[in-house]
């Protein structure tokens, strides 16, 4: 059995068959459940798989008729090769289905068939049985408890709904969301190429559509629509073979509330990874993540049509001046520069407007298109010629001029064309916000691949999101180093010591468990000391660590107090760090049944849990990697120095995340691991606490 249950633990391998061939362009299908009751699943997809031109099977156990066409009782009383079935049956009589599916020689099943793996402990338990049986056949099982499949390419609609013509791909987890989808994309005048609804994912997973849309001449964006992310560092892998191939992925997901995350169970199964583990995912490979399908469609419309710019300094382009400084704040307040044009940019713009028109940034042309509706395209040649230029927005009346009369109407579709060739011919980013967006001159701009949005937001923030993708490209999906011994004591100092084998400094220690040893172990050490109280994870709060002990006679105090408060089990005795202008830091790894290990840095010290600045990223990673990490916090100014404060040892800083990192790499046992605080000094970094956590399974 190859299985992976809702809790993320692997029961079997992987299989090791991607080609999806027989899912999206069978030779023949067959309907196992075909209906003429339409209320029912079995109908809907008969009713769509007849409008295409490959042979179809209605299968039907009791009506000899189904839409008019005689039925089979089975998919084995066809007599001919069928490659892909569909099954929408009651899930009790799903699993005889399949039986029957590949006694045939199916290669392909898809089940729309509820009630299974989302259902609970026996329903999971009979899909596991039922996937290791595809699996073992050599076949492939797209849901269960899915929507249906469909290749616009192929002539393939295996779903109960029509979906528009395009070239984005479309993988969902919600039936909904998809369809909500394809209709926003009909408002950018786009459509769907494929789509496969994932449903239980108890066989092909999200990472294997990914990578067959990858492979699909079709498909030149992909929409992902995933709760439960499975293998999720194999999906960002995949999400990063799709942005070396050109085709971005985006990503929409849940798991912002609590409310999201109880519904995605509820009605999955599925295990909702935190916001701030997908970030890190996304961020590794490339992916575009989103907040709704309607940012779906807006930045899908950016990617396909559009290019990532060079930088962030945008040129706003309009035809009033309320709309010029809106869009100025609106591009703005997206992470956008409209910057001031130097003089000779602006002396060339000002030469092909009016002597009432904006020349400088914002551009307002002031009239100038009713009177000469060719400005814009010859402003937008200034402008996107202009090396200290990287985008152009435009914004305002552009589209309406037509409603004037049939001269102006000829005239402004002309220009349209013109700027579309223009921003093509140069490879120059150039996105429009028009009131007129369904014009036929914003279809013109469309046709020729010119983004056109409805509201400024939209436009503003899709332009935004190209250009952060010059300016934060793809980290990379860490490789995993092979797995050594595993680690089986977890106490302070066995963890101390497996970090410091792999290079974490720390300052010299020594275990005590009584008064003798606590002399004899400071006699070896060099005060002043710190006496840490051990087996609590909070001791500092609970005035378990005494810092600052500046001989035998404190020393002694000390550990009478905390003895009679606490009575640990045994103490740490610590040489003191110097922390003269040092900060703390918090460097942790937390291993995600989902992506596993992610690294995690952040303002540290018994501050860590109220400051919350924590930045993320797959683990391992590299000292660079680590570097711009600790580079994003939002307190990075501590550690480059603040306000006459030295900068710390950053390279030092980084090195021990690395190395943390590493070792938690290669120890899949851990689910914790953390040392906070870590010194970050002006000469240098040292780890003065640390804590392992063991996987429970």
């Amino acid at each position: 059995m190859t299985l992976t249950d809702p809790a993320g633990t692997d029961t079997a391998p992987e299989p090791t068959d991607t080609d999806l061939t027989a899912l999206f362009g069978p030779r023949a299908v067959a309907i196992v459940g075909a209906s003429d009751d339409t209320r029912k699943y079995g109908n809907w997809i008969a009713v769509q798989a007849l409008k295409g031109n490959r042979p179809v099977h209605l299968v039907n156990r009791s009506r000899p008729t189904v839409l008019g066409r005689p039925t089979v009782p089975s998919v084995s009383a066809v007599g001919s090769p069928v490659e892909l079935v569909v099954i929408a049956v009651p899930a009790a009589a799903f699993e005889d289905a399949v039986g029957d599916a590949l006694a045939a020689g199916a290669r392909a099943i898809v089940g729309i068939s509820a009630g299974l793996g989302e259902s609970g402990e026996a329903g999971l338990r009979t899909q596991q049985r039922i996937t290791a049986k595809v699996r073992d056949a050599g076949a492939r099982l797209l849901g269960p408890n899915c929507l249906g499949v469909l290749d616009h390419t192929s002539g393939l609609t295996l779903t109960s709904n029509d979906f528009p013509v395009g070239d984005i791909g479309i993988i969902s987890q919600s039936g909904n969301v998809a369809l909500e989808l394809a209709t926003l994309l009909v408002d950018h005048e786009m459509g769907i190429s494929r789509f496969a609804s994932l449903g239980n994912q108890a066989d092909i997973e999200a990472a294997d559509l990914v990578d067959a849309y990858v492979s699909h001449d079709g498909t030149r964006a992909i929409a992902l629509y995933c709760e439960d992310f499975r293998d999720g560092r194999r999906l960002a892998r995949a999400a990063e073979r799709a942005a070396a191939a050109g085709k971005p992925v985006v990503l929409l997901t849940v798991g912002a509330t609590d409310a999201s995350v109880r519904n995605a169970r509820s009605h999955t199964g599925a295990m909702v990874s935190s916001g701030i583990v997908v970030d890190a995912a996304c961020r590794a490979a490339g992916m575009e993540q989103v907040s709704s399908p309607a940012q779906m469609a807006h930045l899908l419309q950016a990617l396909t049509r559009s290019r990532v710019p060079r930088g962030s300094r945008v040129a706003v382009l309009a035809d009033g001046g309320g709309q010029a400084s809106i869009a100025s704040d609106c591009a703005a307040a997206a992470g956008l520069d409209v910057v001031e044009f130097p003089a000779a940019v602006q002396a060339a713009v000002a030469a092909e407007l009016p002597p009432t028109a904006a020349s400088s940034n914002p551009v307002d042309v002031a009239g100038g298109g009713e009177q000469d509706i060719s400005c814009f395209p010859r402003v937008l040649d200034r402008l996107t010629s202009a090396d200290e230029i990287d985008a152009t927005l435009l914004s305002g009346y552009f589209g309406g001029y037509g409603t004037y009369g049939p001269e102006l109407a000829a005239r402004e579709i002309e220009a349209a064309g013109a700027m579309a060739a223009l921003a093509a011919g140069r490879s120059a980013v150039v996105v429009v916000q028009t009131m007129n967006w369904q014009s036929p001159a914003a279809a013109a701009l469309r046709a020729g691949g010119v983004p056109v949005y409805r509201g400024i937001e939209e436009a503003s923030w899709a332009l935004g999101r190209l250009a952060r993708r010059q300016a934060t490209p793809a980290a990379g999906v860490p490789e995993l180093p092979p797995a050594v011994a595993p680690m089986t004591a977890t106490g302070y100092h066995a963890s101390r010591r497996l970090l410091a084998d792999a290079g974490v400094p720390f300052v010299p220690a020594l275990e005590v468990a009584t008064r003798d040893e606590l002399l004899s172990a400071a006699a070896d050490l060099r005060f002043p000391l710190v006496l840490k109280a051990l087996g609590d994870e909070h001791k500092s709060d609970r005035g378990g660590v005494v810092l600052g002990i500046p001989d035998e006679q404190a020393l002694l105090v000390a550990w009478d107090d905390v003895q009679q408060r606490l009575r640990p089990p045994s103490c740490s005795i610590e040489e003191m760090a110097d922390l003269t202008s040092a900060v703390e830091l918090l460097v942790g790894v937390r291993r995600d049944p989902r992506f596993g290990p992610i690294v995690l840095v952040g303002l540290g010290g018994v501050f860590a849990e109220i400051l919350r600045d924590v930045r993320c990223a797959l683990g391992p990673v590299t000292a660079a990697g680590a570097r711009a990490l600790l580079l994003s916090l939002r307190g990075a100014a501590l550690l480059t120095g603040a306000r006459g404060r030295p900068p710390v040892d950053l390279d030092a800083v980084a090195e021990v995340v690395a190395r943390l990192s590493t070792v938690a790499g290669a120890h899949p046992e851990i689910a914790e691991i953390e040392c906070n605080p870590v010194a970050a000094a002006p000469h240098g970094a040292i780890a003065l606490d640390a804590r392992i956590v063991l996987r429970a399974d």
